[in-house]
């Protein structure tokens, strides 16, 4: 859902992944993008709920989700997920 978000609202931007976990630390995955600026070429329909989805999935999981504008302008989803043996 991170990177589907990244396609529809930055398409032009480049999208840092970060994932890293442990079975004492659980998972934790960082997406990071630039914000576009400016006017899209291409519109993409809007649902308004992938954010709220992926929160209530990651919630339902025992995990948390994170998503904000960073200090530097860039939009940032941070998730962790307990690690499922």
């Amino acid at each position: 859902e991170g990177l589907t978000n990244a396609r529809k609202h930055a398409p032009d931007t480049a999208v840092q992944i970060f994932v890293e976990g442990s079975p004492l630390d659980g998972v934790h995955v960082a997406i990071r993008n630039p914000r576009r600026v400016g006017d899209r070429i291409e519109r993409s329909p809007r649902s308004g709920l992938g954010l709220i989805g992926l929160a209530e999935r990651t919630e339902l999981s025992g995990g948390t989700l994170d998503h904000h504008v960073n200090d530097q302008g860039d939009f940032e989803l941070r998730a962790w997920l307990p690690w499922a043996l």
